[in-house]
């Protein structure tokens, strides 16, 4: 971790744009098979036009098309987030709980998403955001051996210490986009190539 803090420590926070919980759930919803950078295009202008719980609550998911439909999977995730900003308003008085299962009894919440709104919003660490560069990243460091993101997590929650578990998130995808990303990785490149059992440089 410190070998990963000195490199990438300017990008241990979100990269997804919000000034509130609520806009980091939606943005993180929407970041589900896309890109950051296209998701923050998209909420530029969502954010804009649906201000606050309430307003999304009243609408209907192809109201939200217009502002989505360049995001994969958007008609479910329109529709979630319509679902979830019911059921915040209706059971939770309006307001984004703080709590993993809060957060996981919202529709198309799963505990990716949880786990990233309770860091990055409530500062809490409840688990590790495991995304598609920490599946990759995991296995060639040889933190895990599985695919599913759930059993990573766990494996990964044992080894790395909880003052740390949500900077590893956000190091491992920096690092992932950087110089190990699933199509290729340059281990010439990478800091972690002295310890890393997957590294093609020679020790």
């Amino acid at each position: 971790m410190s070998l990963l803090k000195k490199r990438y420590n300017a990008q241990m926070k979100s990269s997804l744009e919000f000034s509130n919980a609520w806009e980091l759930l939606v943005a993180t919803m929407l970041s589900a098979q896309s890109q950051d950078k296209q998701v923050n295009v998209v909420t530029k202008g969502l954010f804009k036009a649906y201000k606050g719980i309430d307003s999304y609550a009243s609408s209907s998911p192809k109201s939200l098309y217009r502002y989505t439909k360049s995001l994969g999977l958007y008609r479910n995730k329109s529709k979630n987030i319509i679902l979830a900003a019911r059921k915040i308003k209706k059971e939770f008085n309006g307001i984004v709980p703080d709590t993993m299962e809060g957060l996981t009894s919202l529709p198309g919440v799963g505990r990716k998403t949880a786990n990233v709104v309770l860091y990055n919003w409530f500062g809490k660490s409840a688990g590790i955001a495991i995304d598609t560069h920490c599946i990759t990243v995991s296995n060639r460091l040889g933190l895990s051996k599985s695919k599913n993101a759930e059993r990573i997590e766990k494996e990964i929650m044992e080894i790395i210490p909880k003052k740390d578990w949500g900077n590893f998130t956000h190091l491992i995808i920096a690092l992932g986009r950087d110089v190990c990303t699933a199509r290729a990785k340059y281990c010439d490149k990478c800091i972690l190539n002295g310890i890393c059992p997957s590294s093609t440089v020679k020790k």
